[in-house]
């Protein structure tokens, strides 16, 4: 037997059909409430284990070596033994070709 996919659907209890607009409305405002639950005791969320100190985090910036070169396509610095191909005058880098 073949369906006609185009065909409007109907839902199976046709009650829905037969209800009031204020009938409705009244069901609408019950399902959904306005009032949210807030927790007076959550301090927002936070993950185990993932408690920063309030300390400044450094890092140490070197500079690129002459040893080194910039990948253009996954921009990671990597030693010259690294280095696949030019690709326009731009290196790549052995992972990325």
């Amino acid at each position: 037997m073949s369906t006609d996919y185009d065909a409007p659907r109907h839902p199976a209890s046709s009650d829905l059909a037969e209800d009031s607009l204020e009938e409705l409305t009244a069901r609408r405002a019950t399902a959904q409430s306005a009032l949210v639950d807030v927790d007076e005791n959550d301090s927002g969320f936070e993950l185990p284990g993932a408690e920063l100190p309030d300390e400044e985090l450094t890092v140490p910036v070197v500079p690129m070596r002459g040893d080194e070169f910039r990948c253009s396509s996954c921009f990671l610095v990597h030693h010259r033994s690294q280095l696949a191909r030019e690709k326009n005058g731009a290196p790549i880098c052995r992972e990325c070709d």
